[in-house]
């Protein structure tokens, strides 16, 4: 070649490199005009923006085979070193295509016959610029590896939170994590700044760039992933490879997308297909998995053309070290819960590509691997729902870990520790640090998290630099409030005399353990997560949604232990068997038990005389709260759907007599109704948890009115935090169990602001002191039981008569 030199340090010098984009090209060459391959470079970066190049075989060499497997390299050699490089790299997985750039085209075509990866021999660089385009639009459809996770459902699998089903179920929860998270101005500044950062010098990207940021629209998202830019590429290869920071970067368009999916989602049942190279490894773990559920980790693109998905794997008859492979796979609309699909092509840059898109994490059942008579290997998947019954009770164990949080940074950062991704979850703890106002309490949490994740790590100094930012936190504020975990409960058909309350009525401060308060577990004087309670003055008893005991719980006054009376039998769908029961109420005119069994997606009936099993009285509803009226029709308040329904005795069908307008926080609206109750006039009052307020809709109503909070998350007197349990008195008084606010509040009928009835003192295990309260009731004298979710017991505060 030519005899200018590039000077040293324009050639590969660190072995740590790493590209953002799946896709390098590494140019191997001791001699190369300047300004040519400047100018072939611009030309290049407009398909592959990474290039390495090199002048010494053996560093070349040692670069390339240190990348992973599931980085894509394309080889520019020279004639002379190709002969000593390619036939010791030729079989590595992460090389899928060499172009020897030469001056006698004759000779070196003798030598590159023997390897398939050499797509061409080429004398000039726009030839070879010609060849490597057209060779990577196919590439880039076959060659970009796929993330899989697969679930197996052998015996004891399903409890399996780490290995290869951790995976699984871990990955599904950081998609689910990562939609629930707000995006901010910080995030997407760090956005734009990595982007601007890789294409330093790529004006083509960076023209893309500017007018990403001047004309974005999130109803435009899908026409701007299928353009060849660099959402589509960055963001691929963050999903294939779990770039988690980069990902998390890239959130607000994962959840335009998932929207725009949503929107436009498939109808009807269709068979496509997707056509992939794949490893000898890669397909035997596939083999070896058939009958099981796989995910893919990232946007699964698809065409309902099989002739078009075959024509990508070129000429059959060549020989390639990989597997030619094409997923068959039947999708039915019915299956779909949480991760959409849909025929994308009138919003794609490409709209004559038929492409059928699948949201990230989508479930397959693998069904059947077979090869043709054209020796492709062909993958037959059916595509499954979340609540399929083999996947059912990890996943939904794992969701009731964040469903119904508002979602934070401190919760993505505990998700990462306990996927052991330890720099991540500092990351976000430090990260929700500096965001938080300076008297926020929930630097209580995140201080006690980065010094329990410095200790785990073995920094014990560091460890102890959190905890004295702790103690000076607690020093300089009394608010030591603060933010864990969610729970849920729901209020009850009120027989209570309210002779004893008035508006001026108050309650001891103290507490009494009456149930539980004995640390978590399953013993009979013990509880695990007390989800709501049941006062019944009738029977001198209180009972109690022992949520992850899955049982029932009667406890009477007085007593040290408790009694199952439904449940009990472990985690289960049986007859006899409860799945994280949320709500419990009474149905005296029937003397049964009415509970809201909801990872089951039922209500069941349990008699109270003969309970050994219950009865399902409403199915397939992830109901969340329950209340029974003075007619004995019941209301259920179902979280997912952001709606409340009323089923009348013996009825087959809902009426929605709350929400049912989607998800928002219009007065028409609801953003994950939790708790509810009706009084006397068959007005309902709906904890609108993620909508931090109460709403009242009266009988009839199209849409509610708010009672209490309503002005935004937060801890003064005139805002709620996650509300939870709710009663409302004779008077029309609201009672509510301020969920992150570890407090119990009364909103006076009428009333912007409201005052602390019991709690209020910060998280804690103190007689005065809550840990995320939930349920809530009085009984006959009007004294106020709380159930203390995550101190696992249940609190009784008395009237204070003086």
């Amino acid at each position: 070649m030519a005899a200018a030199v590039l000077p040293n340090d324009d050639f590969y010098t660190n072995t740590d490199d790493k590209s953002l984009e799946i896709f390098s090209l590494i140019w191997l060459d001791a001699n190369v005009d300047v300004k040519d391959i400047r100018d072939t470079e611009v030309k290049l970066r407009s398909i592959i923006n990474h290039i390495k190049k090199f002048q010494d075989v053996k560093q070349c060499r040692h670069y390339i085979e240190h990348r992973s497997q599931k980085d894509r390299l394309v080889i520019i050699v020279s004639g002379r070193l190709g002969r000593e490089i390619v036939p010791y790299i030729h079989q590595l997985r992460q090389v899928i295509s060499i172009y020897v750039y030469c001056i006698d085209k004759k000779s070196n075509e003798q030598w590159a016959l023997k390897f398939s990866k050499i797509k061409s021999v080429v004398v000039n660089l726009d030839e070879l610029v010609f060849q490597i385009t057209t060779d990577h639009k196919i590439q880039k459809k076959i060659e970009e590896p796929l993330s899989i996770n697969i679930f197996s459902t052998g015996i004891n699998a399903g409890k399996s939170t780490t290995g290869v089903n951790g995976q699984f179920v871990f990955s599904q929860l950081l998609v689910d994590c990562l939609l629930q998270l707000k995006s901010t101005d910080t995030d997407e500044n760090e956005l734009i700044k990595l982007c601007v950062n890789e294409y330093e010098g790529n004006h083509n990207e960076l023209s893309n760039l500017r007018e990403f940021q001047e004309y974005y629209l999130p109803d435009k998202v899908l026409w701007w992933y299928t353009k060849e830019t660099f959402l589509y590429k960055i963001l691929n290869a963050a999903l294939r490879t779990q770039n988690i920071h980069v990902i998390f970067l890239f959130r607000s368009l994962i959840y335009d997308i998932y929207r725009q999916l949503q929107k436009y989602q498939s109808k009807k049942f269709v068979r496509v297909y997707r056509c992939q190279l794949m490893s000898n490894d890669e397909l035997d773990s596939l083999k070896q998995n058939i009958g099981q559920f796989i995910s893919i980790s990232s946007f699964f693109s698809t065409t309902d053309d099989r002739s078009t998905a075959l024509f990508l794997l070129g000429d059959i008859t060549t020989q390639i070290d990989s597997q030619r492979v094409l997923f068959e796979i039947d999708a039915d609309p019915r299956m779909v819960n949480t991760k959409p699909f849909a025929n994308i092509s009138k919003h794609s840059y490409f709209p004559v590509e038929s492409e059928v898109l699948f949201m990230i994490g989508s479930i397959f059942r693998l069904n059947n691997i077979g090869r043709n008579d054209d020796q492709i290997w062909i993958i037959k998947m059916t595509l499954c729902g979340d609540d399929e019954h083999d996947l059912k009770q990890v996943l939904m164990y794992m969701k009731q870990q964040i469903e119904s949080r508002e979602m934070n940074l401190r919760i993505l950062g505990n998700l990462l520790w306990e996927m052991g991704k330890f720099d991540l979850a500092e990351k976000y703890f430090t990260r929700s640090l500096k965001q938080l106002p300076w008297n926020d309490p929930l630097h209580i949490s995140l201080y006690e998290d980065l010094g329990k994740l410095a200790s785990q790590r073995g920094d014990y100094d560091l460890s102890m630099k959190w905890r004295k930012k702790l103690l000076r936190f607690k020093e300089k504020t009394s608010l030591a409030t603060n933010v864990n975990v969610n729970r849920t409960n729901n209020s009850i058909e009120q027989s209570i005399l309210f002779n004893y309350i008035n508006i001026n009525t108050k309650w001891k401060q103290h507490g009494i353990t009456i149930a539980g308060g004995h640390e978590k577990g399953n013993q009979l004087n013990q509880l695990s997560f007390p989800e709501d309670i049941y006062v019944d003055d009738d029977h001198l008893s209180i009972y109690i949604a022992d949520c992850y005991n899955h049982r029932i719980v009667e406890w009477k006054y007085g007593a040290k232990n408790g009694q199952v009376v439904a449940g009990g039998n472990g985690i289960g769908k049986r007859s006899d068997q409860l799945n994280y029961p949320r709500s419990v109420i009474v149905d005296k005119k029937n003397d049964s038990l009415i509970i809201c069994d909801q990872w089951n997606r039922r209500v069941v009936r349990w008699s109270r005389q003969n309970g050994e099993n219950g009865e399902t009285i409403i199915s397939d509803i992830h109901c969340y709260g329950l209340t029974i009226d003075k007619n004995g029709d019941l209301y259920v308040s179902h979280s997912w759907k952001n709606e409340v329904r009323r089923w009348k005795q013996g009825g087959r069908e809902g009426t929605i007599v709350a929400g049912g307008n989607g998800k928002g926080n219009h007065l028409d609206q609801l953003n994950c109704p939790t708790y509810i109750f009706v009084d006397k006039d068959h007005s309902i009052y709906v904890s609108d948890t993620h909508n931090h307020r109460v709403m009242k809709w009266m009988k009839g109503a199209k849409e509610g009115i708010i009672v209490a909070g309503g002005n935004g998350k937060g801890n003064s007197s005139t805002k709620l935090s996650n509300p939870r349990g709710l009663i409302v008195d004779h008077l029309g008084n609201i009672y509510v169990a301020d969920w992150d606010n570890h407090r119990i509040m009364r909103w006076c009928k009428g009333s912007k602001e409201a005052s602390i009835v019991v709690g209020g003192n910060g998280i804690g295990k103190q007689p005065n002191q809550f840990s995320y309260p939930t349920g809530l009731s009085f009984d006959v004298q009007g004294n106020l039981y709380a159930a203390d979710c995550d101190n696992h017991r249940v609190q009784k505060f008395e009237i204070d008569l003086n």
